[in-house]
């Protein structure tokens, strides 16, 4: 299974009742397709706000995010928590739904060692047929995985891919140590340009819901030895990268996002508590982002 190169952790649209807005998520979808290039779509991610949605509606919008795209990309579906058998249980549900792959999420509050995030993976992905995404993000779970570990889940056949919120040097040590075929994503935006340049795969993006044609031009660039080009275009998508972050202090994935998509005149609703939406300052930073992105 091929991924892709650009891929986007999608928002979950809201309604003025914060249920799922089903005609925006299919528009959404369909824009994310076609109009941002994106050759595979996560849902219920973080940033489509899986700490608050329920079971049912996860595996809602895994089916309909299958019927909706319709072979022209892949789905992937977050299926990773803290409770192995919750997992397990959640990845075959989607694994029924039909989605293409499953992103697993290391473990957070509860602090497993190495060999209990080893046993936490293995037991997943030996419990599916599906294709299975790595997700390493100690900035929300603690625990993280070790270049080690990681390498050890890459010899499970249908582990086949690590998406890494962490150092460009864990990165470069993931990528010249991982088996034929087992791909390295960058989590963060600002990375994915460097990635590619020590031999990463892509990029599980935010920006891209904005930016995700420009990203894979930049991307095409490298692939195809434009590097100046390439380049030119990660300083141009840099600001973008990092604003939706940091406007102009840090806020949470996905409160940026979902601001932005309202201003380019989607309906994707706020953020379910404990997430707020963006204060009057924030909204100013994000609207003058978007104007010059």
């Amino acid at each position: 299974m091929d991924f892709g190169r650009l891929i986007t952790a999608m928002v979950t649209p809201f309604d003025d009742n914060q249920q799922i807005n089903w005609s925006e998520t299919e528009r959404l979808i369909h824009y994310l397709i076609e109009q941002q290039q994106n050759d595979a779509i996560v849902i219920a991610g973080t940033t489509g706000e899986s700490p608050t949605l329920s079971d049912e509606e996860k595996v809602e919008l895994f089916r309909f995010a299958v019927k909706t795209a319709q072979g022209r990309c892949r789905i992937i579906a977050g299926t990773g928590s803290n409770n192995t058998a919750h997992s397990i249980h959640l990845t075959k549900l989607a694994e029924e739904a039909g989605v293409d792959g499953v992103l697993l999420v290391v473990p957070y509050y509860n602090k497993p060692n190495q060999e209990g995030l080893y046993q936490h993976f293995k037991a997943i992905a030996e419990s599916t047929t599906v294709p299975v995404i790595l997700y390493n993000v100690p900035g929300r779970t603690v625990a993280s995985l070790t270049v080690d570990t990681t390498l050890r889940l890459a010899q499970i056949p249908n582990i086949v891919a690590v998406k890494e919120c962490v150092s460009l040097e864990q990165m470069t040590l993931l990528v010249a140590g991982a088996p034929e075929g087992f791909k390295v994503y960058s989590g963060d935006d600002p990375v994915t340009l460097p990635l590619l340049a020590v031999g990463g795969y892509g990029v599980v993006s935010v920006a891209s819901h904005l930016v995700g044609d420009r990203m894979k031009t930049m991307i095409n660039a490298f692939l195809t030895g434009k590097h100046s080009e390439a380049t030119r275009i990660h300083h141009e998508l840099y600001p973008v990268f990092k604003g939706l972050f940091e406007c102009p202090h840090p806020v949470p994935n996905p409160v940026a996002v979902k601001f932005a998509l309202e201003l380019r005149g989607f309906q994707v609703g706020g953020v379910r508590l404990p997430l707020v939406s963006a204060s009057e300052s924030e909204a100013a930073f994000i609207k003058q982002l978007v104007t010059h992105s």
